[in-house]
């Protein structure tokens, strides 16, 4: 563990004692050669799961390809941002990577805890780098709005779990992952145990989100910059499931009767996110809500807490990561050529960047579940786990994936095709630097068609 996290650390350093003409190639190298080792997580032959055990961070099938998630982004997000902030000055600019650097560091403490406060402190410490962002670097007015939304959501869900923790300390004697799993689960007779049912899934809940408490995700998204963006669709929002994976393994098997409601929610907003896709006119709010209905059949299949439901889940996070990320970059390639997100202003781009369509076409493939990619063995394995706990869900489930081709062939459409409007003089040729980018979010995407297992989770 400490091979990934010291080089982590010493980024800062490297960062602000970089000459300044060097700062982003040294700052990208270093971060790819960290994302390179991480690779080695995914190795894991012990007996019990766990892997580079030590007292308080570990690895385990679970855990891992969230972990390798965390450190292949950052150098994504380095490559994304550099057009972006290449007017900052350079102190500013070496803020902006240490930022992300920050980010890095405790989504790598949080995803590799053992003990749950220390998993906790580090859910909340990644509030901090993303709220920075988004209220410094975001391109629009409204971004402190974006900012008060996000960091009141967050907080309101999370202070009712720190308290359900420290009750789960007193009643179980132990906050360790390694153990609590093989703890007596807990039954739920009273209300207030209900309650602390509740409060220790409603932070995640928010974080995932569950449609009701989703409205801080599209303002966070619209407002932040390129990077903020593509941590908090890819990274971010998998902390909630992951917790909720964790955590519901110490819990009793027949609290899914408690779950009905968050399941009917969760569905319910995988339809109804998706028809506000249908009628967006801003790019990367429309990726922002199909993230939004993506999560909803995640938190489904981790609610109803079977095996086949919980791989399908984690498969589902780490292509939605991928492919999410991918959009995000694309939405800001055409921003910084157009500097609009509206659709209807910037369309036809197939005519001036031809090859920047094909990324557009192969992630709007992803994004609605094409096989053989990842996306859909996460949905198909999410959908038929639902349908047999429940019939009635193939009616939601089924107009939820129908809806999703709608809108992803929508934003396709309403990009690329069509005649080029004529306010659109003279665009900037497709870099190799974005280039670079998007495959790097798509190939691993296709190389783990070949070798699925690395992301079954516990299954596995």
């Amino acid at each position: 563990m400490l091979k990934i996290l010291l080089p982590t650390f010493m980024l800062v350093p490297t960062i602000w004692l970089a000459p300044a003409k060097w700062l982003w190639p040294t700052t990208l190298l270093h971060s790819f050669m960290i994302a390179l080792i991480s690779l080695t997580w995914l190795i894991n032959l012990s007996e019990v799961g766990w892997s580079s055990l030590s007292p308080y961070l570990a690895t385990d099938p679970l855990s891992s390809p969230l972990l390798v998630l965390t450190c292949w982004l950052l150098p994504l997000m380095i490559l994304a941002s550099q057009n972006h902030t290449a007017t900052d000055p350079i102190n500013r600019q070496r803020m902006y990577i240490t930022l992300l650097t920050s980010l890095q560091f405790f989504l790598i403490l949080a995803f590799g805890a053992t003990e749950v406060i220390m998993f906790y402190i580090m859910f909340e410490a990644t509030l901090i780098p993303t709220l920075i962002l988004i209220t410094r670097w975001g391109n629009q007015t409204e971004r402190l709005n974006a900012g008060t939304y996000f960091l009141f959501y967050t907080l309101a869900g999370s202070l009712p779990l720190l308290v359900a923790l420290l009750l789960l300390q007193n009643t179980a004697g132990s906050l360790s992952f390694l153990t609590l799993s093989y703890s007596t689960p807990f039954q739920l007779l009273s209300y207030g145990d209900k309650l602390w049912w509740a409060a220790c899934l409603l932070a995640f809940l928010v974080k995932m989100p569950l449609y009701g408490v989703h409205l801080w995700l599209p303002k966070a998204h619209v407002e932040a910059p390129v990077a903020g963006s593509m941590i908090l669709a890819a990274v971010l929002l998998k902390l909630g499931g992951y917790g909720m994976m964790r955590m519901l393994t110490i819990f009793e098997p027949s609290t899914e009767k408690m779950s009905y409601p968050f399941i009917i929610f969760a569905l319910w907003g995988v339809i109804m996110t998706g028809s506000i896709c249908l009628r967006q006119t801003d790019l990367k709010s429309l990726i922002a809500y199909s993230s939004v209905s993506h999560m909803g059949l995640v938190i489904g299949g981790i609610l109803i807490q079977t095996p086949w439901s919980f791989t399908g889940a984690l498969i589902l996070m780490i292509a939605h990561g991928l492919t999410s990320s991918a959009l995000f970059c694309l939405a800001n390639t055409n921003y910084e050529r157009t500097h609009s997100r509206t659709m209807v202003l910037a369309r036809g781009l197939q005519m001036a960047l031809p090859l920047m369509t094909t990324w557009w076409f192969i992630s709007s493939l992803a994004n609605l579940a094409l096989p053989p990619l990842p996306n859909l063995m996460g949905e198909l394995m999410i959908i038929s786990s639902l349908f047999n706990w429940s019939w009635w869900t193939l009616a939601l489930t089924g107009a939820g994936t129908l809806i999703t081709a709608g809108y992803s062939l929508y934003m396709f459409l309403m990009t690329q095709r069509g005649p080029l409007p004529m306010h659109i003089t003279a665009l900037e040729p497709s870099h190799s630097r974005e280039h670079l980018l998007m495959a790097l979010h798509l190939l691993p995407l296709g190389l783990l068609i070949l070798k699925p297992e690395l992301i079954w989770g516990w299954t596995a």
